[in-house]
């Protein structure tokens, strides 16, 4: 007798539900199209477009992107097409498939992000805003207002007051307070919160004696990161527990997704692993109903913040 199929569905504030917990992470996942050839977009809870701004980016020169360790660094420079491309080309296509659409939101100053979610506004097919608040891998923007929960405050306030929708803030882990900083998004309009992004790392030829990056530093992602990344979910959902999180760092496997959820996640997003696995995602969330089903679990949302600590 087969196990009964438990209910998958999550709930991300301001009445945003997705089918499942799992979607796919900004910057490792294009645009979504580029992976079709791979997996059926419906099968995922959401995906989270690439970050776009006001106008396109060119990104940073080669190399842009180091293997390391469990993981990996990348200094992509939040390379894209830019609002108005993204509503024109890119925006129709996600529209038919069957999957929530997050996008993610980068600014160089708090008006950039306010003018993309205005842009976004008037459109359909866009679930949610991420606001990338977090980038370690430009030397303007994201990384100073990130690390000031002022800034995140007012970025955060200004953006709410031009969008309806959902918004969500993903947080950098490169801050002495996670708590902090998460408090602060919330106290600014933020309906979830995404995190963690990348920790600013750095990787060297020895024999050359220059970075591998040409940007020196980049953003380590990947499993080597999951245990802090796991960490912060866990503080935050502890101080916060009635605002919505989704976990994110270096998972690969249904278990990974578990542990996030346990910690205080109610959704997760996969990233680095896409780059070796590109239909993983989809793997992922149907393994997850599974593990839910092989142990009883009639309902996800029953693991949320229901981690045990022996007093």
């Amino acid at each position: 007798m087969n196990p009964a199929a438990p209910r998958m569905e999550v709930e991300l504030g301001r009445g945003l539900v997705l089918k499942n917990p799992v979607l796919t992470a900004s910057g490792t996942f294009g645009y979504g199209l580029e992976f079709e050839p791979y997996l059926d977009l419906s099968r995922l809870g959401g995906i989270v477009v690439k970050g776009i701004s006001p106008r396109p980016r060119a990104g940073n020169a080669p190399a842009r992107i180091v293997e390391t360790p469990s993981g990996m660094l990348n200094a992509i420079g939040l390379q894209n097409v830019g609002v108005k491309r993204f509503v024109e080309e890119k925006l129709p296509l996600l529209r038919q498939r069957d999957t929530a659409v997050v996008v993610n939101v980068y600014g160089a100053c708090p008006e950039d992000y306010v003018e993309v979610a205005k842009a976004l506004e008037p459109e359909d097919g866009v679930a949610a805003l991420e606001l990338n608040l977090s980038c370690p891998n430009v030397k303007e923007g994201g990384v100073l207002i990130g690390k000031s929960p002022r800034a995140i405050e007012q970025v955060t306030r200004a953006v709410r007051g031009a969008t309806s929708r959902p918004l969500w803030v993903k947080l950098t882990p490169n801050v002495s307070d996670i708590v902090e900083v998460a408090a602060a998004a919330v106290e600014g309009g933020a309906d979830a919160l995404s995190l963690i992004n990348t920790f600013v790392g750095m990787a060297i030829d020895v024999e050359t004696r220059r970075p591998k990056l040409s940007n020196v530093t980049g953003g380590l992602s990947g499993p080597a990161i999951r245990p802090l990344a796991v960490a912060m979910v866990h503080q935050v959902h502890k101080a916060m527990p009635q605002v919505p999180l989704i976990g994110i760092g270096g998972i690969v496997r249904a278990k990974d997704a578990v542990e996030f959820m346990l910690a205080g996640a109610r959704a997760v997003q996969i990233g680095t692993a896409n780059f070796n696995d590109p239909g993983v995602a989809a793997r992922v969330a149907a393994d997850l109903a599974a593990w839910c089903a092989a142990r009883g679990v009639k309902d996800v949302g029953e693991l949320v913040g229901a981690l045990r600590i022996d007093r």
